[in-house]
């Protein structure tokens, strides 16, 4: 996560894949809620681009943190979502 750049989002396979199993998203939100807090969580998403239900604070507040970087949400899901994706070969 803390490669994932301000403005960025990237999604839960996308970093399983990055630590060698992209079947092991569900593994990737468990460390997502009980990682480190001084991480961007914020900018991870679900494959379509939808914010995370069980972000700490709510969907509102992931689109709000989004929104201060500049990534625009609708309805919980990032707009332009394949412009603003982060992939791990972008390191």
């Amino acid at each position: 996560m803390a490669d994932v750049p301000a403005g960025k989002v990237t999604t839960y396979g996308d970093l399983a894949g990055l630590a060698g199993n992209a079947r092991a998203s569900r593994v990737v939100g468990g460390v997502a809620h009980y990682g480190n807090p001084e991480l961007p969580w914020h900018r991870l998403v679900n494959r379509f681009g939808g914010l995370a239900a069980g972000f700490h604070g709510g969907r509102d507040v992931q689109a709000q943190l989004l929104m201060q970087e500049g990534v625009a949400c609708t309805n919980h899901v990032v707009d332009e979502f394949k412009e603003r994706r982060w992939h791990p070969t972008q390191r």
